[in-house]
């Protein structure tokens, strides 16, 4: 027979971040639509790329926004842990969101090295200048929930990259200025298409990882289990599993062996607190085995 305990600790909701994503939402938007007619009016591609990656950034920020709302939406019968995983289904689609975005910017870039076009440097400087500004506003708005969220940090990426291009567009506009090199417009665009690129396949691979129930990279798996082990009521451990409920929250089960009978409630909630403090894991569910482990059909590593 075994006698069963549970111990929660739930961590807090994601801070409320609404007004950041208003307000960067707002001046993107503002950003895409001055930069997508002065890039067409001044003919250069390199603008025009960095007004569509900001446009897949407006797109990605009302993601993230939509997310952390539905994420705060209460629990039901259905959804008993509400909608915390549309965090990491935002972050995602964040990723693919730029993979599109970098395949159309590639595709453009090659076909104006075959047919160079004359650009309004002048035109391109002012407007990259202002992306630039607008780009890292934003990104320092998103900074303070960027190191522990990872829907977050994807909408921080998205703007220091945005940042970035906008520094390259003026260097080329620049080089284009002095020099009249008219392919500098559409190899810078080929050079912020990489830079994008790299950002992204780390935001893609971790936001993958996540969706598949894998730990979030900052938990040390080894570390939680030798914490564990070496609590002196424990005998064995067995079953023990650690997942992120959203970008921001995670989740762990574990079966505890007491052989010396139930450690009381004052050790369960010991535990769940230093497992918040000291691996960030706030929900936590600990489940009591009095009996040896072999007696339970979880206790084998392979059994799920």
């Amino acid at each position: 027979m075994h006698d069963h305990s549970h111990a929660h600790s739930h961590s807090r909701a994601p801070k409320d971040f609404g007004w950041t994503f208003a307000v960067t939402t707002a001046l993107n938007v503002a950003l895409v639509i001055g930069q997508a007619i002065f890039g067409f009016l001044a003919n250069s591609l390199a603008l025009l790329a960095d007004a569509g990656h900001n446009l897949s950034d407006v797109m990605g920020l009302l993601l993230a926004w939509g997310a952390f709302a539905i994420a705060n939406w209460r629990p039901s019968a259905r959804y008993t842990y509400r909608l915390h995983g549309a965090s990491i289904l935002a972050a995602l689609a964040n990723a693919l969101l730029l993979l599109v975005a970098i395949g159309a910017i590639i595709w453009e870039a090659l076909h104006r090295f075959s047919a160079p076009q004359e650009v309004a440097s002048g035109t391109v400087i002012a407007l990259a200048a202002l992306g630039v500004v607008v780009n890292g506003f934003s990104a320092w708005l998103l900074s303070r929930g960027s190191q522990s969220d990872l829907n977050m940090r994807g909408a921080f990426l998205h703007m220091l990259a945005d940042a970035g291009v906008s520094v390259a567009v003026i260097v080329a506009a620049l080089g284009i200025r002095f020099t009249g090199w008219q392919w500098l417009d559409p190899a810078t665009s080929l050079v912020i298409s990489a830079v994008i690129l790299v950002g992204t396949w780390n935001l893609l691979r971790e936001s993958l990882k996540l969706s598949l129930n894998a730990a979030p990279r900052e938990i040390d798996l080894a570390a939680v289990r030798r914490y564990l082990e070496g609590l002196p009521e424990v005998a064995a451990i067995h079953d023990l599993h650690v997942w992120a409920m959203s970008t921001a929250e995670t989740a762990l089960t574990c079966h505890i062996v007491t052989p010396a009978g139930h450690p009381g409630d004052g050790f369960l909630h010991r535990v769940t607190d230093d497992l918040h403090h000291k691996f960030n894991i706030g929900h936590c569910t600990l489940q009591i085995e009095l009996t040896n482990a072999g007696t339970c059909s979880l206790a084998p590593d392979e059994a799920v």
